[in-house]
Order: structure tokens, then C-alpha cells, then sequence
């Protein structure tokens, strides 16, 4: 038997950085309208849930394919509190809605619009194919700590963020570093509910991604460049 999967789409109201961001229309409809529609043509989702302060938000989910939204409590949907316990919340309403455990725990992000349905295969798939507790998604990264990337010290002056042990002139002699790019996790229920939806865990493996996907919207500058990828990659 295959492990049943729960996705959720987390999209509160009264965003700050860009405003009313789920709702804004990117290639000509919401944005929150994209995720839910990738949820959907992955095809591996006995459900796919929408967890909002706002019925509009909520709305335009389901419209897109989301088959069942989750109320979220204003004690969840303020600017202060981190994204995880309204995850935790809405999986806990789902199962709880349907008299199920899920095996498996997608988490998609409104903000990165620019994955595909095969984005959320291969990372689901990953999961499975190395027994790992949970998997994120991220592109390789364009600064290294070992190489060119800096940080500030007490004193005023800056150094390597992360000592190689050795001096390197090349980048490519250093290891690999990746940039999450806030798209897809995934998780086992066990890890899920042990780590409270913490998104770094133990064992956790990375599923690469393409770099023109590095993009999720926190400002106005991300959401012009991203609405450029998508007319110039993703129109028909």
C-alpha cells in the first residue's frame, strides 16, 4: 500500500511586505491559486489543505483546488509567530476532520510560486528512496561561508563566515552550499509531530532544485522578480 499523503497551504491575511500577496494576481490569477493548483497535478494528495484567517484566502484555494480549508485561530495568524504551529494545527484538524493519520506531511509555500508539480515529486519521492526524516528544498548557493561570504565581527572587521582550515582560491575546492528557497518540505508523520514542523531536523536531506526557482516573496522587489520569471518561464 502506498503511504497516504496530507498537503497544506498556510496563507494568513494582512500581509506586511507585499500587500494582500495570496490574493495578488500573478499571470492573472491569485497567488495563493498557483500552490494549490501544483498540489493538485502532483497527484499524490488524498488531501490538500488550506489553513487561513481569511475566507477569501480560503476561497480562492479551494476554487483551485484545495480539497478542504482549516480556520486558523488569530492566535496563529499574527506577524509574531512563526509558521509552524499553524501547520501543526491544520494537520491536526485534518486528521482529526477525517478520522485519519497520514503518513506523510507536504508543506507547500505560497511565496515560491515558481516550483512545478514534479518539484513536489521528486522531494516526496526523495523522502521516501533514503528513509529520511524529512526533506527541503533549496538551490545551490550563489555566496559560500568558505569563500565569499562575510561576517561582521565585535571589533568592526570581517571574516570568512564559516574557516575553511586552509587557504582557498577557488570556490569550486570548497563543499557545496545550498540556499533553502521556501518551497516544498516534507516529512514523515513521526518527524513531523516529534519536531513540531521544524524544518531542519536530525536527518534531513535537501532536494535540488533549479537555480531560476531561488525566488520566494517577502518584497515588493522579489514579487517583480518573480512575476518576470514566470511570464518569461511558466506562460504558455
Amino acid at each position: 500500500m502506498s503511504p497516504s499523503c496530507i498537503c497544506t497551504i498556510g496563507a494568513r491575511a494582512g500581509s506586511k511586505g507585499v500587500r494582500d500577496k495570496n490574493l495578488r494576481l500573478l499571470g492573472g490569477v491569485p497567488l495563493i491559486a498557483h500552490t494549490a493548483k501544483q498540489a493538485k497535478a502532483s497527484g499524490l494528495f488524498e488531501v490538500i489543505a488550506v489553513s487561513s484567517d481569511s475566507a477569501e484566502i480560503r476561497a480562492a484555494a479551494m476554487s483551485a483546488g484545495a480539497t478542504h480549508e482549516v480556520v486558523r485561530p488569530p492566535e496563529l495568524a499574527t506577524d509574531e509567530i512563526d509558521k509552524a504551529p499553524a501547520t501543526v494545527h491544520c494537520v491536526q484538524a485534518i486528521e482529526a476532520l477525517t478520522g485519519k493519520n497520514y503518513d506523510v506531511i507536504v508543506d507547500l509555500d505560497v511565496t515560491a510560486p515558481l516550483r512545478d508539480a514534479g518539484d513536489i515529486r521528486g522531494a516526496v519521492e526523495l523522502l521516501h528512496r533514503t528513509k529520511a526524516e524529512n526533506v527541503v528544498t533549496g538551490v545551490a548557493s550563489r555566496r559560500s561561508p568558505y569563500f565569499n561570504l562575510l561576517e561582521c565581527q565585535p571589533d568592526g572587521t570581517v571574516r570568512l563566515s564559516k574557516d575553511p582550515g586552509t587557504i582557498v582560491h577557488r570556490r569550486q575546492d570548497v563543499p557545496l552550499t545550498f540556499d533553502m528557497n521556501a518551497s516544498v518540505y516534507v516529512w514523515t508523520r513521526d518527524a513531523f509531530f516529534r519536531y513540531r514542523a521544524a524544518v531542519i531536523n536530525r536527518v534531513t536531506r535537501l532536494y535540488e532544485m533549479p537555480e531560476w526557482t531561488r525566488f520566494d516573496i517577502d518584497s515588493e522587489l522579489d514579487w517583480q522578480i518573480i512575476e518576470f520569471l514566470f511570464e518569461n518561464r511558466l506562460r504558455p
